[in-house]
């Protein structure tokens, strides 16, 4: 399936450690509602992993909600003023898996998020996140509004019981490109934060 290709292709880019991957594809993570973030720079595949995770937590019966950060946050400004008890059943709130992607591309405001806790702050413990992201942790905050104490709780609730995979390397595109003209690109590496 889509997980075994997206394992395969980057297992073979560097030689890793299958351990990380083969551990994600039990879904053990998503029946003890744990968190998933995947960090590096565009292109070396944060995407495409979630996904297949995703389809993963699909075939093993568990629920998924993809959404891109942005096409998050507009659904919550749209779902500011639903009443909480209304709020646990938008599928964002409900699903198993909540996959947010491409996150800290643009910086959110201080509204933005507060509505973002809202949502981290509910599925704690109820409902795994998987966050794909090329911010390192420690620039969540300018992310976040600057609120230093907002990014601190949003953070403590999402790397709880994470896994953290920091993937380094060139973007896959950039290779394709690479490829098509004749040069060579550097491995893609994966480290089990």
């Amino acid at each position: 399936g889509t997980f075994a290709k997206t394992k395969l292709i980057i297992l073979k880019q560097q030689n890793k450690d299958p351990v990380p991957f083969v551990r994600l594809a039990t879904c053990q993570w998503l029946r003890g509602r744990h968190g998933l973030l995947l960090q590096g720079p565009p292109g070396v595949g944060k995407s495409h992993l979630a996904i297949a995770l995703g389809l993963r937590g699909i075939e093993n019966g568990f629920s998924v909600s993809f959404y891109r950060t942005d096409e998050l946050v507009y659904q919550l400004k749209q779902d500011v003023d639903v009443s909480p008890a209304r709020l646990k059943h938008k599928k964002y709130m409900a699903s198993s898996l909540l996959i947010v992607d491409e996150f800290g591309y643009q910086p959110l405001s201080r509204e933005e998020s507060n509505l973002l806790f809202r949502v981290v702050n509910y599925r704690y413990q109820r409902g795994s996140i998987a966050i794909t992201t090329n911010k390192a942790i420690t620039s969540w905050p300018e992310v976040l509004g600057g609120d230093e104490v907002l990014a601190g709780a949003i953070l403590d609730r999402l790397l709880h019981s994470a896994t953290v995979l920091n993937i380094q390397g060139r973007s896959y595109r950039l290779r394709d490109i690479e490829a098509s003209i004749g040069l060579v690109s550097p491995s893609v590496v994966v480290t089990d934060a």
